[in-house]
This record gives structure tokens, C-alpha cells and sequence, in this order.
């Protein structure tokens, strides 16, 4: 009798062990569908991107910005259209133009574009993965990740483009696309060392 206990009670032991563990790596990352990480993955690439269009146009030229064809999907959250919009606004102000209202009063309309805003991830790791593990009566636990090597990277994109024509429909200036890259990079070494790089916050911001 005692000899039948004693493997039931190793059994329970390991049990409890293992449900001890897998309890501390339930992690919130964040309350809204997308980390602050991701938004600014996705908002910084804008930003690189529009400081790149450089349209050649006089100083003081009368524009209405035309975003009709700028792709905006309401269920991607990963769309930041009202921001790349006003962020090429923005730029548009820097070089000299000055923005209306009506567009019969422009000299000239700047149609924007997208062709991407989104996130790549690559994650090499050396090690064992998290894995989940049915447990009866309790439900799906996931195992710790055991990473001796790991490199985690998120690299924000996005592509924009404007094409100005003046009253007649005549071109005026075309900038093609230009590309943004946003990066956050992440490496684990041997279980206890982390470091890592981003371009997504100030210096005095990073932690």
C-alpha cells in the first residue's frame, strides 16, 4: 500500500511543481490590441518615410492635399492613415507650401498614396520554445521559454508617395515611393542576459 502512495505522491509533487512554474510566465503586454511598442513601430517608419518626399515645389505654392486614394482599411489596426496624412501635411508645410481647404483655389493638388504600413517579425531562438501543455481538470498551461540564445526583432514599414498636378491635370511633380524602416531588436543570452536596440524612443525616454 505504502509503495503504491509514494509514486502517486511524487506524481502530485511534480504536478504541483509544474503548475508553480507555468504560473509565473503569464505575462499582459498591454489593455488595447496592440502594444505601445507596435504603434510605434508603425508611426515611426511613417515618419522616416515622410522625411524622405521631397517634392520640388515653389515656396509659397497654393496646395490642396487630395488623400481619396490613400488606402484606409477600417478593421486593420495596423493602418495609421490619418497620421501618415497629416504627418506629409506637415512636411509639405515645412518646405514652403501653403495648404487650402478648396481645391479650385489650389495652384496645384497633391494626391497621396500608401503601398504599406505594417510589421515584420523574425525571432531566431536557441533553445526550447514555450509550449503548451494540457493539464485535466485545469486546462492549457504553457511551459517557460528556455532561451540560451535568442534574437527577437520587429521592423516597422511603410511606403508613401505623392503626385502633384496643377488645375489643368498636368503633372507637376512626382516624388515616387520612399520607404521608412522603424527597428526593435532584442537579444537573450544563457537564460539571465538581455539587451537591446530600437530607434522609437528619445535617449532619455529608453530604459
Amino acid at each position: 500500500m505504502g509503495a503504491t502512495r509514494q509514486p502517486r505522491l511524487m506524481q502530485a509533487a511534480a504536478l504541483t511543481a509544474m503548475l508553480g512554474l507555468v504560473g509565473c510566465t503569464t505575462d499582459r503586454l498591454t489593455e488595447p490590441s496592440q502594444t505601445a511598442t507596435e504603434q510605434l513601430l508603425i508611426s515611426t517608419a511613417v515618419d522616416h518615410a515622410v522625411d524622405q518626399l521631397n517634392p520640388m515645389i515653389p515656396s509659397g505654392t497654393k496646395i490642396f492635399v487630395d488623400a481619396q486614394f490613400f488606402d484606409m482599411a477600417p478593421g486593420d489596426a495596423a493602418l495609421y492613415s490619418k497620421y501618415a496624412i497629416a504627418s506629409v501635411r506637415d512636411r509639405l508645410l515645412r518646405l514652403g507650401a501653403r495648404l487650402v481647404d478648396d481645391r479650385k483655389t489650389a495652384d496645384m493638388v497633391a494626391e497621396l498614396r500608401t503601398g504599406g504600413q505594417s510589421i515584420d517579425h523574425h525571432d531566431f531562438l536557441v533553445g526550447l520554445p514555450a509550449i503548451p501543455v494540457p493539464i485535466p481538470l485545469v486546462g492549457t498551461m504553457t511551459t517557460p521559454k528556455l532561451a540560451l540564445y535568442e534574437r527577437n526583432r520587429q521592423t516597422g514599414i511603410a511606403k508613401l508617395a505623392v503626385t502633384a498636378y496643377g488645375q489643368d491635370g498636368a503633372l507637376t511633380v512626382s516624388t515616387g515611393p520612399t520607404y521608412g524602416e522603424s527597428d526593435k531588436t532584442e537579444w537573450d543570452l544563457l537564460l539571465f542576459f538581455s539587451w537591446g536596440r530600437q530607434d522609437l524612443l528619445p535617449e532619455e525616454l529608453r530604459k
